[in-house]
């Protein structure tokens, strides 16, 4: 498996797994409701921290954690004004995770067809 494969693997994880935890699913969720209709938020601040930890009724101190990573997960944007951190999603990154699971999951496999010769699991 190429350098650039793994990158782009570990990239996908680190996303997943920041979406993962339901609240930081509920933060990122908060976000969108407040963004335009067209799906981005095309610079516009779509929300302040302390609004997103009021609204969800989240600790400050835990809304700072679940933002710290959703960033680190390159799914948010944050920025600064003076007292104010405002925040926005980056939709990019919400694209190249839609965009990964298109190109690698086979429409055939997620809808109980034969996955490789074999049977899908039966739940």
């Amino acid at each position: 498996m190429s350098n650039s494969r793994k990158n782009e693997l570990k990239r996908i994880a680190d996303v997943l797994k920041a979406l993962s935890n339901p609240s930081r699913l509920q933060v990122l969720l908060r976000l969108a409701s407040h963004c335009p209709s067209e799906g981005a938020c095309d610079g516009e601040v779509c929300a302040c921290v302390g609004d997103i930890g009021q609204d969800l009724e989240i600790s400050p101190s835990t809304v700072s954690h679940h933002l710290k990573e959703l960033k680190h997960a390159g799914l948010i944007l944050m920025e600064r004004h003076g007292q104010r951190v405002e925040c926005s999603i980056d939709f990019s990154t919400v694209q190249s995770l839609i965009d990964f699971l298109n190109d690698n999951l086979s429409q055939d496999c997620c809808t109980n067809k034969r996955c490789n010769g074999n049977e899908p699991k039966k739940e």
